[in-house]
């Protein structure tokens, strides 16, 4: 599996044709204690860039852009209960929504883990 990011700090993670997208721990470090997350639908279309997610925390309410374009196939649904969970693990157990990928050439235009690293570092 390999991961990438956007300069929106969100991650995608790419297994063949499917992908696992959450926000980066900076993100939601930035955001404060989180207290509601908004998930796309199951099924719902997505177009790279899109916002298609709202994290709600106790500082700001956020949206969440797609890293890539493709058909939403589940949401996590710990975090109806459990939206602390982007605080507690954003790189694990605070995945936002998997998805079926439209296109493996988009990847090209995000980040790998030392590009955002840097990227984070001149912030």
């Amino acid at each position: 599996m390999t991961r990438y990011f956007t300069k929106e700090h969100e991650w995608v993670d790419v297994d063949g044709g499917n992908a696992k997208v959450g926000i980066t721990d900076y993100a939601q470090s930035q955001l404060g204690d989180i207290t509601f997350v908004e998930l796309p639908a199951e099924g719902a279309a997505l177009k790279q860039g899109d916002s298609c997610c709202v994290v709600d925390s106790v500082k700001a309410a956020s949206d969440v852009y797609a890293p890539v374009s493709g058909t939403v196939t589940a949401a996590n649904p710990a975090l109806a209960d459990q939206p602390e969970l982007v605080n507690t693990g954003a790189d694990e157990d605070g995945w936002l929504w998997t998805m079926e990928l439209a296109s493996a050439d988009e990847l090209s235009g995000l980040m790998d883990q030392a590009a955002y690293q840097a990227y984070v570092a001149g912030l």
